[in-house]
């Protein structure tokens, strides 16, 4: 299993909905053998141009535990589920996340 983030941008109207959303996220992950870790709003924030004839999005990042086949599986589904209006995938690079915790642990050390 290898760590990925995704971020999710959702429809602003579903904002009173937005457990029901992120549930509906969280079971494609699991039916593809996933699990997510953390999960992150970012909150409702103006978009730079329209998406799906939304101005708005509340935003959110998952941090996820998958096998490398179920991204695509996942990609997939979330392309055709009308609740998010956008989605992205990538993949944690270790060594730079090993930095930035060893960063974070020099400030806290300093103050």
């Amino acid at each position: 299993m290898k760590e990925y983030e995704l971020t999710i941008l959702i429809r602003s109207d579903l904002e009173s909905d937005v457990k029901k959303v992120l549930d509906k996220v969280g079971k494609v992950i699991t039916d593809n053998k996933g699990k997510v870790v953390a999960t992150t709003e970012q909150g409702k924030k103006r978009l730079e141009y329209k998406i799906k004839d939304e101005t708005h999005a509340i935003f959110y990042l998952l941090t996820l535990d998958l096998p490398a086949e179920a991204v695509g599986k996942i990609d997939a589904t979330l392309n055709i589920t009308e609740d998010v209006i956008r989605h992205l995938v990538v993949k944690v690079d270790a060594k730079k996340k090993a930095l930035i915790e060893e960063a974070a642990k020099v400030e806290k050390t300093e103050e």
